[in-house]
């Protein structure tokens, strides 16, 4: 919705359209709420309102200047505007010269300050749309959705970053602006911006432009914390597709140096073709076209999963896949990992995190994301450090003591018998 533009950027006649959108608004209100009557509801209230919604939504968008910020962005040098969210953060980034920071800072303090939120009602129908080919139709992506929900039973890393397909077509207005006014404030933002500037010159431009946007008081919300599972939980997913085994154990996130162990191990099991996994299951034993591994999921600002995901190669069943893999984490518990393999690991690691700081984007990118998750952008500078630290016994520890069957979830992609 917030490229949807401003009471400035993307109207018009912004005077004119705010009647119109007040007037949808309420007709939007009170459709969704004959509609969540289910039979109870009054189908002539509903056409009628439906009827009502059609005309308001054509003769709005007799005011709208279609994807005007991008035009903006996009005229003076400006790539890659976009936007993303996920279980922690949503991250809005552009790439721009140098010599445009202040409109940057024009449209984004903008887009804070006075976002207008056109065509909600469309823009709902192509979220509930982007969901059914997504999710609802990837069996894949339903089982990832399946395994999370069963992984985690009170925290909310178990809710799918899009929503339930049963709470999406309720989706409400005046709640997005009320979440929006609260949690997209300036004392709880992070702006990260890397380039060719003179950090005094932005910082002026930067409190000239945000410095008018409101502070806001962030509610305390008691996020529940997932209690230790305390035996094996095991998930059936059954769709016609071949079967898929995801695997996963809860562990700590950062800065707990045992989520620096599980970088290692992650490394180990499954970067590569070389990795543990693929030599095992996919080149010697010909049990799997595929192995991966995934420490992290499904976000860091709290507890997470060690995930192991593979796929069987037929005749081969998810069971003799799943109990190789298991052979794999008992090596890992029982026998010390080499140190040639554990400083190729390292040197893989090493490699990536400075690659990730290789552009301006993906330094901005780190920055940004590392202050939100850790408080602290510093904590990249220990990275490193941290993760030479690891040895042979730090990785036999973390694995005998996370890697277990009481704290396993296995799901599994059942391929549907055709009758």
């Amino acid at each position: 919705m917030l490229f949807k533009g401003t009471k400035t950027i993307g109207t018009k006649n912004y005077l004119e359209e705010r009647r119109i959108l007040a007037e949808k608004d309420d007709a939007i209100n009170a459709l969704d709420l004959e509609k969540i009557k289910g039979d109870r509801g009054d189908e002539k209230v509903i056409d009628q309102l439906e009827k009502k919604l059609r005309l308001l939504q054509k003769e709005a968008k007799k005011y709208v200047i279609e994807n005007e910020i991008d035009r903006l962005y996009t005229e003076n040098g400006g790539i890659e505007l976009n936007a993303s969210t996920g279980y922690d953060v949503t991250t809005y980034h552009v790439s721009l010269p140098s010599n445009r920071v202040e409109l940057w800072a024009r449209i984004e303090a903008d887009r804070m300050l006075n976002p207008v939120f056109r065509e909600f009602y469309s823009e709902r129908n192509v979220v509930m749309e982007e969901r059914r080919q997504t999710i609802e139709s990837n069996p894949e992506r339903k089982l990832m959705e399946q395994f999370l929900a069963g992984t985690f039973i009170v925290h909310p890393y178990r809710r799918p970053v899009i929503g339930w397909a049963a709470d999406m077509p309720f989706l409400n207005i005046d709640y997005m602006k009320s979440f929006f006014k609260t949690y997209h404030a300036p004392n709880n933002t992070v702006i990260a911006i890397v380039g060719d500037v003179s950090s005094s010159q932005v910082m002026d431009i930067i409190r000239r432009y945000f410095g008018v946007v409101p502070y806001q008081e962030i509610p305390v919300k008691n996020i529940a914390k997932e209690p230790p599972q305390m035996g094996e939980r095991r998930i059936q997913y059954i769709a016609d597709s071949n079967p898929q085994l995801y695997i996963g154990y809860h562990k700590p996130t950062l800065p707990s140096f045992d989520d620096y162990a599980f970088d290692i191990i992650d490394t180990i099991l499954s970067r590569g073709r070389t990795s543990r996994l693929f030599k095992s299951l996919v080149t010697e034993k010909g049990i799997a076209t595929k192995a991966d591994t995934a420490n992290g999921l499904p976000g860091a600002r709290y507890p997470n999963l060690f995930a192991i995901f593979a796929t069987p190669r037929h005749p081969f069943t998810v069971k003799n896949l799943e109990e190789a893999i298991y052979e794999e984490l008992d090596r890992l518990k029982n026998k010390p990992v080499d140190e040639r393999e554990i400083a190729k690991a390292k040197n893989q690691l090493k490699a990536d995190f400075l690659r990730g700081l290789s552009s301006n984007s993906g330094l901005a990118s780190t920055l940004s994301y590392y202050e939100v998750i850790a408080g602290d952008y510093r904590y990249i500078t220990d990275h490193i450090k941290y993760i030479e630290k690891i040895t042979a016994q730090d990785i036999m520890t973390v694995a005998k003591k996370y890697l277990n069957a009481e704290n396993r979830t296995v799901a599994e992609l059942v391929k549907k018998e055709n009758k």
